[in-house]
């Protein structure tokens, strides 16, 4: 089989790969703190090739230094898909617990069940309950519990404050002690989901973020809408194009075994 058929398929089958990461930042036009992610290529198997030859009267024996090397590959694929850490502009909600951050840094949110620490540009917080116990009980031996209000993600994490502890709320018209924290570079951080990413070994330790807190505001995301559309229509032309080679490819062969026949 043709080796352009190969190559055109593996094309094809990245580009839809592209067309997903891109379809993904469109969606999440409008989901607060939202990075977007950008698409990678990288070459598959290229490798230069040298003429080798073979012991002759008077010739020569193994690689010829006569000859030079030519390029040889088999198509490209995406690699990797790196997220966009650039900051999004800022909307002003004037509502108590929406919380943003001009500069760098995250909010750092807890899940008390796994014990994991995640990190978010989305300050769309919220007032929370939760039942604690007060460490007595009562006249029949039960343990006494008290309700307590805390900030949280909307989806069962703590926010964790500058001290690194969960922020009880005990006015929630009043601004909450919410925590700003960095890493040293992002490279390779892990997106949790949408807005939450998590930090691997490379990024360093985790140190106070150098942002302002911004109350009443709220972080957009920053996916640009035009770049996007720019870039689906490169995968749709390249797809199409990609599909064309695999045609001709296959047409090529196709008169090939008619010939042998």
């Amino acid at each position: 089989m043709n080796q352009s058929f190969f190559i055109a398929a593996v094309g094809a089958h990245q580009q839809l790969k592209r067309l997903g990461v891109h379809g993904n930042n469109i969606a999440n036009l409008n989901t607060y703190g939202f990075r977007a992610e950008k698409s990678r290529f990288a070459s598959l198997m290229y490798d230069d090739l040298k003429s080798v030859g073979t012991a002759t009267e008077g010739g020569y024996e193994g690689e010829d230094p006569g000859f030079d090397a030519f390029p040889s590959g088999v198509g490209a694929a995406l690699w990797t898909t790196d997220t966009d850490f650039k900051s999004a502009p800022l909307e002003e909600t004037r509502r108590d617990q929406d919380y943003a951050i001009a500069g760098e840094g995250f909010f750092a949110i807890a899940d008390l069940t796994t014990g994991e620490i995640t990190l978010t540009r989305n300050g769309a917080f919220v007032i929370s309950e939760l039942m604690r116990s007060t460490g007595e009980v009562d006249e029949n031996g039960q343990e006494i519990q008290e309700r307590i209000y805390y900030l949280s993600d909307n989806e069962g994490r703590f926010v964790l404050s500058d001290k690194g502890s969960m922020i009880e709320v005990e006015d929630e018209h009043q601004p909450q002690p919410v925590g700003i924290f960095d890493y040293m570079n992002y490279d390779g951080m892990e997106h949790v989901n949408d807005t939450r990413f998590r930090a691997v070994d490379k990024n360093g330790g985790i140190r106070q973020g150098g942002g302002t807190l911004m109350r009443g505001f709220i972080e957009m995301s920053n996916a640009d809408l035009a770049e996007e559309m720019t870039k689906v229509i490169e995968s749709q032309r390249a797809y199409g194009m990609a599909l064309k080679m695999v045609q001709t490819s296959d047409e090529v062969e196709t008169t090939i075994n008619s010939l042998r026949g």
